[in-house]
């Protein structure tokens, strides 16, 4: 089996069709399709179907991507020993990132990665719903992931690193008559106006869970993805909303109130996707420590401000 045909079924899984695949490996479809067709004439056994307009792949070619992802470990392991005697620190790391993890974090990775020598990053947000995330770490290195926990897992042709489980706070604003309360339950939001997310998105089931824990459909006044624009909503209205408690950037805000719920314990998982050969390179392994290092110093932050 040649690495190329390896190469060719990775992207057919990771895209879900051939003319994707052939995009993104720059090469013509009818390369990809021969690259696949002769890799199941060695395997001796089918390692795609049609679905729908999609190309899946059998469980043997789902088994045979994971070997594949096996061997572009050991060869990125191999170009990592051959770098670490050269002085060339490789292409840049890019990262992928929904707004709320780009607004908090990509600043403050930049600097840190300027201040201790750390590789060149490249940033690139991305607002797109739950499932579509591990389809992005075929394009960049690093992808910042978030989910709801009784959701799906990710899929295993990508690997999945913690990141920080974030609570979801309440907020409300300064003048709103719960904006004094030291913590809520779904009775006490009965009636409320929410800011909610497009449906398709983990915030909306929050919110949905809530209604259903207070015994009624909640009442939607607003659909705002992006976290910045619906605090500047909820901080000079009557609306609540569901707000991240580590990735809001608080200072911007003065008179948003966070008001943490009783039950349920409601927050995402704010996972770092990536292919499982990304993470040998050691550029690569030094952002995901910053990464760290910075979501740290988030939640120490915001400790703080509860105490």
């Amino acid at each position: 089996m040649e690495i190329a045909q390896l190469r060719a079924l990775r992207e057919v899984q990771a895209r879900g069709s051939i003319a994707a695949a052939a995009a993104a490996l720059h090469v013509t479809a009818s390369s990809v399709s021969q690259q696949v067709a002769a890799l199941q004439r060695k395997a001796g056994t089918a390692l795609t179907y049609k679905q729908g307009r999609r190309t899946a792949l059998t469980p043997a070619g789902v088994a045979l991507c994971a070997a594949a992802a096996d061997v572009e470990a050991a060869l990125a392991r191999a170009d990592a020993a051959v770098a670490a005697f050269t002085a060339d620190p490789g292409p840049p790391v890019t990262i992928a990132a929904f707004h709320s993890a780009g607004l908090a974090l990509f600043a403050p990775l930049e600097q840190a990665m300027i201040a201790g020598g750390g590789p060149d990053v490249r940033f690139h947000d991305h607002d797109v719903a739950q499932q579509d995330f591990p389809a992005l770490a075929a394009d960049y290195d690093l992808v910042l992931a978030h989910r709801l926990p009784n959701s799906p897992p990710w899929p295993a042709h990508v690997s999945a690193t913690e990141l920080a489980f974030e609570p979801l706070d309440v907020a409300v604003g300064a003048g709103h008559p719960l904006a004094g309360r030291a913590s809520l339950r779904p009775a006490d939001l009965r009636g409320a106006s929410w800011v909610s997310v497009r449906n398709g998105f983990p915030l909306a089931g929050a919110i949905e869970m809530i209604g259903t824990l207070a015994g009624e459909e909640v009442t939607v006044a607003h659909r705002i993805n992006e976290f910045f624009v619906a605090a500047s909503v909820v901080e000079q209205g009557r609306c609540v909303s569901l707000m991240p408690r580590y990735t809001l950037q608080r200072e911007h805000f003065p008179r948003l109130v966070l008001i943490p719920l009783a039950e349920p314990a409601l927050g995402r998982r704010i996972d770092i996707l990536a292919r499982p050969e990304a993470l040998e390179r050691p550029p690569i392994q030094q952002v995901v420590a910053g990464l760290q290092a910075v979501m740290a110093a988030l939640k120490d932050e915001s400790a703080s401000r509860l105490r």
